[in-house]
Parts: C-alpha cells; structure tokens; sequence
C-alpha cells in the first residue's frame, strides 16, 4: 500500500485551508422595480420574471 513518507505539517494544512473564503451573492437589478434580487430568480418584491408576472403580490393598502 502507498503511504505518505512524511505527515503535513500544520502550516501547510492551513495556509491550503485558508482559501476558503465566503463570498458576497451577486446582486442584480429588476428591471420591473428596481430592487436588488439573485440573477434567474423570480423578483422578491414584485414578483416578475422575464418581463412577466409569475407569483402575484399582495397590493400594500395604504
């Protein structure tokens, strides 16, 4: 069997470990409201997607 001849040593674990980092969602514009939604998604405000209404929202009753 294939052994490792030396073990890692801990700096080298975690300086390949510490490139892992979050990243910000990208955000895009609506072209309906102009609100920031995730791209391919239908739009949280208003509820359109590629120009056409897909989930209808309530009206606000002011």
């Amino acid at each position: 069997m294939i052994c490792p001849k030396r073990r890692w040593s801990k700096a080298r674990t975690r300086s390949r470990r510490a490139n892992w980092k979050l990243e910000a969602p990208n955000l895009v514009k609506c072209p309906h409201c102009h609100e920031f939604k995730l791209p391919h998604t239908v739009c949280g405000s208003c509820g359109y997607y590629k120009g056409r209404e897909v989930v209808a929202m309530a009206e606000d009753a002011e």
